[in-house]
């Protein structure tokens, strides 16, 4: 019996997608499944109706692994029309109302703006920031397989290993002696929504940290989705096909291919493949662990936000939380499954380097508190509480709100299980064993099935590797392709 298609993508996020372009560009007929009427997942830029003109991003707003990721550094967004804006404050953290830490592109000047704990701060980082391409490596590489250039970035990558192993136990003090920097770091470990310390909020802390020295933390112009636009583009350029509003809930729902790709969860590839996938496997995948969840409210505002450190309003992303210990508090309280009484919450104005996404004077806000899973608590007010702390007045600019519970987030995008947007906990288990052990984590044990989700290796963000790494073991032991090496 004859095929429809030789690969079949099953969602359209930026993995789906990346693993659909490389099987595409390899002269392979490849179509891709959405269950919404829009693509990109976690990387869209939709209107809410709250303001005419004014759009937002859905999930993913600022990119420091887009700009980083050895994928789209071979896709070149630029030569796509995308353009990524970077703003003079790489990102910024207030500590107390009259005090913050800023984060600029040159480590100098941000170590100056840290006094005492300056060269501290260039200890730490610097040498990362010097030899991103180890950090990217360590970080964002395929972490069951050895490859040159991990090989070639050994002494870089111990650097970053032996910096993850102080900033991920109590020793994590031991270099500073104020509040600032230590804040400034900690907020960028906030990522990993998770306790602190602990090895996967470090390596988080230190990659996102580094790369801000070495390759900036920018924003698309006009929004996240011109990167899943320039990706659908070139798929469509390249003969692929995508289908929206087509939901994959069983093998029934599969057009007949060579090899299937799951930009899902373990859960969603169990539920489509039932007792396809072997019971050792099955097993391990019903047992990986999904982590903390955020909840989103995006604001319109009728100005900037009112920033009492008038600098953090150069900053395109500001973490929200106080000190160190106040943001180890905040997300340890989460863990625990409650809410805590000061979240950490992440915020973006695009506006600051984006004057397309300022519409008569009115601009759009992005925000996430970190709440336990699964909570159904609408997060505006405590949000705007938070933010109230550092910007007096800030409530004086909402004209309009959109509030999305973390227990409503899978709505929008159904990878995110109770609201974990990481597709999976960021724990030190997880960060090698994502989503099993096995050599090959992308695998699910039915032949030509595999899984290229944030689930996988090297994990969350908008880096498109889990779906190139799983697209290249398609093309090998599915099509027996030979794959070029193309970076990490």
């Amino acid at each position: 019996m004859s095929v429809e298609y030789d690969v079949v993508v099953v969602g359209s996020g930026p993995n789906g997608l990346a693993a659909a372009v490389t099987i595409a560009r390899a002269g392979l007929s490849v179509r891709v499944l959405e269950r919404n009427e829009t693509i990109g997942g976690g990387a869209r830029t939709a209107d809410l109706g709250l303001r005419t003109g004014i759009v937002h991003d859905i999930c993913s707003a600022v990119h420091p692994m887009g700009v980083a990721s050895p994928f789209f550094r071979e896709f070149d967004l630029a030569s796509r029309g995308v353009e990524l804006l970077e703003p003079e404050v790489q990102y910024a953290q207030p500590v107390t109302l009259d005090r913050a830490g800023l984060a600029y592109r040159d480590i100098d000047r941000t170590a100056e703006g840290l006094g005492a704990d300056g060269a501290a701060w260039k200890a730490l980082l610097g040498p990362l920031a010097e030899h991103p391409d180890a950090v990217i490596a360590a970080a964002l590489g395929d972490k069951r397989s050895i490859t040159p250039h991990m090989l070639r970035e050994f002494y870089g990558m111990a650097r970053f290993g032996l910096a993850a192993l102080e900033q991920g136990t109590r020793l994590w003090n031991r270099r500073f002696t104020g509040d600032v920097a230590p804040a400034l770091l900690s907020g960028v470990a906030a990522h990993a929504i998770g306790p602190m310390p602990s090895f996967a909020a470090a390596g988080t802390a230190l990659m996102l940290g580094a790369l801000a020295h070495s390759h900036g933390w920018p924003i698309p112009r006009g929004g996240t989705g011109s990167i899943t636009d320039a990706l659908y583009r070139d798929l469509v350029a390249h003969g692929g096909e995508v289908l929206t509003g087509h939901d994959v809930k069983s093998r029934a729902d599969l057009p007949s291919a060579q090899a299937y790709l799951f930009d899902t969860t373990p859960r969603g590839a169990l539920e489509i493949l039932g007792t396809s996938i072997p019971d050792d496997l099955a097993g391990d995948l019903r047992k990986f662990k999904y982590g903390s969840a955020a909840a989103k409210v995006d604001f319109v505002l009728s100005e900037p936000v009112p920033w009492k450190v008038a600098e953090i309003g150069r900053a395109g992303t500001v973490h929200i939380g106080g000190t160190r210990a106040e943001l180890a508090r905040a997300e340890a309280q989460i863990a625990r499954g409650k809410l805590a009484e000061q979240p950490v919450v992440l915020l973006s104005d695009p506006g600051v380097v984006d004057e397309t996404r300022v519409v008569d004077g009115y601009r759009p806000l992005w925000t996430y508190a970190h709440v336990p899973a699964g909570s159904p608590v609408d997060a505006t007010e405590a949000i705007a509480r938070q933010i109230e702390r550092f910007a007096p007045g800030f409530r004086d600019t909402i004209v309009a709100s959109h509030s999305t519970p973390a227990s409503q987030m899978a709505e929008h995008n159904i990878n995110y299980i109770g609201g974990d947007i990481a597709g999976g906990a960021a724990t030190l288990w997880q960060m090698f064993a994502r989503p099993t052990a096995r050599i090959n984590p992308y695998s699910l044990g039915v032949p030509g099935a595999y899984l290229c989700s944030s689930s996988t290796p090297p994990g969350p963000g908008v880096h498109g590797l889990s779906g190139k790494f799983a697209a290249q073991r398609v093309l090998k032991e599915v099509f027996h392709e030979p794959v070029p090496y193309v970076g990490v």
